[in-house]
């Protein structure tokens, strides 16, 4: 598919007010996207795991204006409240995707959202909460597209979503998502996110998540400024191929149930999306000293005990501890009592691997 596919065709009447609810959850990638060319398009393929408790729910109000105007007319609310520093990031998505929804321009919205996470508690909600808001504009899109079938709005969603945030596109569907054209993978774009195709054991379709927050609040760079950085990166095209090698490694990993495989590798891309950040001009070091110490508890427990363990990290100091279902009660175990004291007030959240985003009525 191309871009011109999701342009739309003629409208049916458009609605006169209405409102639409929909959650989004968060993810998390194993495979990494760091760096972009122009439009959100991933210099590197990449892959994730959809998440379930960590979401976000957004509704959208529309009223239809009573003379269309040149502008976007929209109000944002936070937890119920007025949050004018997120108007900028909202006018430039619906810039980028007017083209796609051209409606935009003839509502007044009210856009209500919420995170179930707390919204300092350094999780990025650009993912599940782009995800949710492109739900909720293909929702009033399908009212005036009769015919638009499920598969087609799932990839609009996705490809809007991008548009906003790149790894949002990963949160539209559950529970192992591939974005990023790769030659192994049929179908992969882009574009868009697919559902990965190829045979997944059972042992990685209940795995879980406990994010452990060891920094809260605002990173120390934005993720727009760390793809940038890639650019003129010196390891960036070693980078990029490894990305697409660990992706071709990752379909026996799943098919066999390696979990040493999957350990090793989940962990390494964590390390060099970081190592990116340390080479770069200017660097950056996101890991504080508690993440390294959880990193260390971690293999150190792994290495004794046996049981598979293992972390990732997003672009930030949190941690991410995989494992599978039925290590449940030890790595639980394992967190409380070693890795929680590492944790900023000692918060973090249980997740595990979610179905992906649904309407709420």
């Amino acid at each position: 598919m191309t871009e011109n596919d999701f342009l739309p065709g003629s409208y049916g009447t458009l609605p006169q007010s209405g409102k639409v609810t929909w959650k989004a959850p968060s993810n998390i990638a194993l495979v990494k996207y760091w760096g972009k060319r122009a439009n959100q398009i991933p210099a590197n393929p990449s892959i994730s795991f959809t998440l379930d408790a960590s979401a976000t729910t957004t509704s959208v109000t529309y009223q239809k204006k009573e003379k269309e105007t040149s502008d976007f007319s929209f109000d944002i609310l936070l937890d119920g409240e007025p949050k004018a520093d997120f108007k900028p990031k909202i006018k430039t998505f619906f810039e980028r995707i007017e083209k796609y929804v051209p409606f935009l321009k003839s509502y007044d919205f009210t856009i209500e959202t919420s995170n179930s996470f707390p919204h300092s508690s350094g999780i990025a909600s650009s993912a599940s909460g782009m995800a949710a808001l492109a739900l909720c504009l293909m929702d009033i899109e399908q009212k005036v597209a009769a015919e638009m079938g499920n598969d087609f709005f799932t990839k609009k969603a996705s490809f809007l979503a991008r548009l906003g945030s790149g790894s949002a596109c990963r949160s539209i569907e559950g529970d192992l998502i591939q974005w990023g054209a790769h030659e192994s993978i049929p179908e992969s774009s882009d574009l868009f996110g697919i559902k990965y195709p190829f045979a997944v054991d059972s042992v990685f379709k209940n795995f879980h998540d406990t994010i452990l927050l060891v920094h809260k609040g605002q990173k120390q760079v934005s993720s727009t400024v760390g793809h940038d950085l890639m650019h003129d990166h010196p390891f960036a095209l070693k980078r990029f191929e490894q990305a697409h090698h660990n992706l071709d490694q990752l379909q026996g990993v799943f098919s066999n149930g390696d979990l040493e495989g999957f350990m090793a590798l989940v962990e390494s891309e964590a390390l060099t999306l970081h190592a990116m950040m340390m080479t770069s001009r200017p660097s950056f070091i996101l890991m504080k000293p508690d993440t390294l110490e959880i990193i260390n508890k971690i293999w150190a427990y792994r290495a004794e005990t046996k049981v598979p363990v293992c972390f990732t990290l997003d672009a930030g100091a949190n941690v991410h501890v995989l494992y599978p279902e039925s290590v449940k009660e030890q790595a639980i175990q394992f967190i409380q009592d070693e890795l929680v004291a590492h944790c900023e007030n000692g918060h973090y959240i249980c997740d595990r691997i979610g179905n992906g985003a649904r309407k709420l009525q």
